[in-house]
């Protein structure tokens, strides 16, 4: 049902730069890049995220409780993409780990603040 997410940045240059990386591990590129908007995904795939300057001018804000999650293919995924957000200078909201019921996750935010996990289901032992 989701086509995209699209989270406002203060940068848009600057900042796209940590979801290339993000994008690398999960083997797809930029397919939309214009001077206010950059959407990460591929034609047609699932769906993928973006960042845009607002539209309205004002400034980029984060939404308290909002989060987007991207669904990796193993635990071992989930830990890379972890470790790209940190590495690029996301900030950590939790460390990869089982969260129950088979749900493994790591969460991080962007440099704008934003919230993301990376997850996937896992097989309970």
């Amino acid at each position: 049902m989701i086509g995209y997410v699209t989270l406002g940045t203060k940068n848009l240059k600057e900042h796209a730069k940590f979801y290339d990386a993000i994008a690398k591990e999960f083997g797809v590129g930029r397919m939309m890049d214009m001077d206010t908007f950059i959407a990460w995904g591929e034609m047609g795939g699932p769906a993928g995220v973006a960042i845009t300057q607002p539209f309205d001018g004002n400034e980029a804000t984060v939404g308290n409780g909002t989060m987007v999650a991207l669904q990796a293919k193993d635990a071992d995924q989930v830990k890379r993409i972890y470790d790209i957000a940190i590495a690029q200078g996301g900030k950590d909201e939790g460390a990869p780990g089982d969260r129950g019921g088979g749900f493994y996750a790591g969460y991080f935010r962007d440099l704008d603040g934003n919230k993301l996990n990376a997850f996937c289901m896992v097989q309970a032992d």
